[in-house]
């Protein structure tokens, strides 16, 4: 009985696994669940798993680290949604504060205030109240802590 599916020996799988762990980091959640799209039984999955650790193309750490910087510096993301992001795919409290240390501070600050300074510039609204509401909205959906918009918010209202 044929199923139409495509089954893989564990050399096959873990050939393709170490391909798809090599071109992007993955959290072991992703893997996991690839593994699982390849319909592979759970004593083949703890094989490629530890195989995949082991040979450096799974590293949780480096993934978290990854994560971190890519949304940071490409997506303009805050801490907040980082954390966020990297807790949903099971991260550690570990692994995600050593990612959080992937972020400079000063570039950090440096990037929310062209973030939201030019956020401000684009928002056209006649009201005030609801100018800052919505770039208060923009600024916590990306992710950056409340004290931190708030601030922003009113030295770019004292400059008006």
């Amino acid at each position: 009985m044929d199923t139409g599916h495509t089954s893989y020996t564990v050399e096959e799988a873990i050939r393709k696994l170490e391909y798809y762990c090599s071109y992007q980091d993955r959290c072991h959640d992703e893997v996991l669940q690839k593994l699982k799209s390849l319909r592979m039984i759970p004593q083949a999955i703890d094989h490629i798993m530890a195989h995949l650790i082991e040979h450096g193309f799974l590293n949780e750490e480096r993934f978290a680290c990854s994560f971190a910087r890519g949304k940071w510096r490409i997506k303009n993301w805050g801490r907040r949604r980082i954390v966020q992001e990297l807790k949903f795919r099971g991260i550690s409290k570990y692994n995600i504060d050593k990612a959080l240390k992937e972020i400079n501070e000063d570039e950090y600050i440096e990037s929310f205030n062209l973030l939201a300074e030019s956020q401000w510039e684009k928002i056209k609204e006649a009201s005030l109240p609801k100018k800052k509401k919505k770039l208060a909205d923009l600024l916590m959906r990306k992710g950056y802590e409340n004290q931190l918009i708030f601030d922003k918010i009113d030295s770019l209202n004292s400059e008006l």
